[in-house]
């Protein structure tokens, strides 16, 4: 008789006690060239982050040239007054550093990220960058030539053309907030060198900039640091540019963009409303998770698990643009995709699941299951120098105070479920919604106008 064999089991493992988290707070000072700084030392990250934001929004963008702001950008990182294009691209690789930058409404940002003990010499070029881009001829030529062969790529993404539409749809022609962020073909043709400096030198300083630095900081003397890359940047002093309203039509209507022979329909539905100055901000971000937030939401449940009409819908709130003053707008919206055929009950049941959404309510176990998702990953998304040192200039942007983040978690947690529901119906009202349909017009028009959801427009795809 064969012996059977024994296992032998050990004691299963048990959980540490949990850690309490918060958001980290930041140190603020300013640098004697007028930049302001806050620093956060994080122990462990070894790749720190560096954001400098500075205030060169879109809107002072000159007329005829919508792009020069995303052409300045990008022209940081081609050339200084002491490397060539080539050259600096390979000092920054040399100290494996990474540098980003990009234009939006709020001002111009550029992104750094290197190991901490390549952080003397990856300032030392940023600061370069900032104090003396060389903004030469060709460098600027090749950006543009670039910028011009995006454009066409990016009309033929529905999702970008549904986005540039809402924009021109909600807001009034005279705002910069209705034109494409980054130019039009039309625009970009219009911007040389001389445009680029004149930009940069208008707007560029570091008395109206912000860096954050976020990583290991142990044994560095930072101020020693930033004084002898970024505080050699110099400029006039100057106060902040004025930040004009955000005024929108959300009048409910219909835009068909037409692609004929579409094989799906692009769905981007939006208005604006409140952003994070206002108190109903955690509310509304806890109410628009369950309509829309993930794949358990509601949107989800009626439109891809019961009908199969999509793969995935989702709503979110996006700030736009917030003034010191703590006025400002975030764009509410609702985005996906689904097929032609089912284009017109699709929305018929989006629109469904809205109302009966004010009608109804949100349920307590949405609500849980809302708060669990987005405070309880909290420590995990912001794992990274990268994470917080955005979240950190975010909040400068916006002009909120250094605890903002953190306060918000506890805003959320605390926050009910009529307080939740009351948010997401008013930011999301049915009879209030701007919608944009990227998609076969001679098959969607007609079922899309029975529904009654406002007046229904084509315009060419272009």
């Amino acid at each position: 008789m064969t012996e059977l064999a024994t296992m032998e089991f050990h004691p299963q493992p048990r959980p540490g006690e949990a850690k309490p988290w918060a958001f980290p707070a930041p140190e603020r000072g300013t640098l004697d060239n007028g930049l302001t700084v806050l620093r956060c030392h994080r122990p462990g990250q070894q790749v720190v982050a560096v954001e400098v934001l500075l205030d060169a929004p879109l809107d002072a963008e000159p007329a005829g040239l919508d792009g020069v702001a995303t052409i300045m950008a990008r022209a940081f990182s081609e050339g200084t007054d002491k490397h060539s294009a080539e050259e600096f691209a390979a000092e920054l690789e040399r100290c494996g550093a990474t540098l980003d930058s990009h234009a939006d409404h709020p001002g111009v940002r550029l992104s750094l990220e290197v190991p901490v003990s390549r952080l003397s010499k990856a300032l030392g070029l940023l600061g370069d960058a900032l104090r003396s881009p060389a903004f030469a001829d060709s460098e600027v030529e090749r950006l543009v030539r670039n910028r011009l062969d995006e454009i066409p790529h990016e009309m033929a993404n529905p999702a970008r053309r549904g986005a540039k539409e809402l924009s021109k749809e909600l807001f009034p022609a005279s705002s910069r907030m209705s034109r494409p962020r980054q130019g039009t073909e039309e625009t970009v043709e219009n911007i040389d060198s001389t445009a680029v400096r004149a930009f940069y030198e208008r707007h560029v300083r570091p008395a109206t900039a912000t860096a954050v630095v976020v990583g290991d900081l142990t044994g560095i003397d930072l101020d020693a640091l930033l004084g002898e890359t970024l505080g050699a940047w110099t400029g006039a002093h100057a106060t902040p540019r004025p930040v004009p309203p955000v005024t929108a039509d959300d009048t409910g209507r219909v835009i068909i963009v037409d692609r004929p022979g579409a094989v799906q329909t692009q769905l981007l539905i939006g208005r604006i409303g409140a952003d994070r100055h206002d108190r109903v901000w955690p509310a509304q971000v806890l109410g628009t998770y369950c309509l829309g937030g993930t794949l358990t939401s509601r949107l989800d449940r009626v439109l891809r698990e019961e009908k199969g009409y999509t793969y995935g819908v989702r709503a979110f709130g996006q700030v736009l643009r917030s003034a010191p003053d703590g006025t400002g707008a975030a764009m509410l919206a609702i985005s996906g995709s689904v097929d032609t055929p089912n284009t017109g009950p699709a929305l018929n049941d989006l629109w469904k699941v809205l109302r009966t959404l004010a009608a109804e309510g949100l349920t307590d176990a949405e609500r849980d299951v809302a708060v669990q998702n987005l405070v309880g990953v909290a420590p995990l998304k912001f794992e990274t120098a990268a994470a917080v040192a955005s979240s950190l200039a975010d909040q400068v942007e916006q002009h909120l105070p250094d605890d903002y983040q953190a306060t918000l978690y506890q805003a959320l947690a605390a926050t009910g479920t009529v307080e939740a529901t009351a948010a997401v119906v008013n930011a999301f009202p049915a009879d209030r919604l701007v919608t944009v349909l990227v998609g076969d017009a001679a098959q969607i028009k007609e079922p899309v106008t029975a529904l009654g959801i406002g007046e229904v427009s084509v315009v060419a795809a272009e």
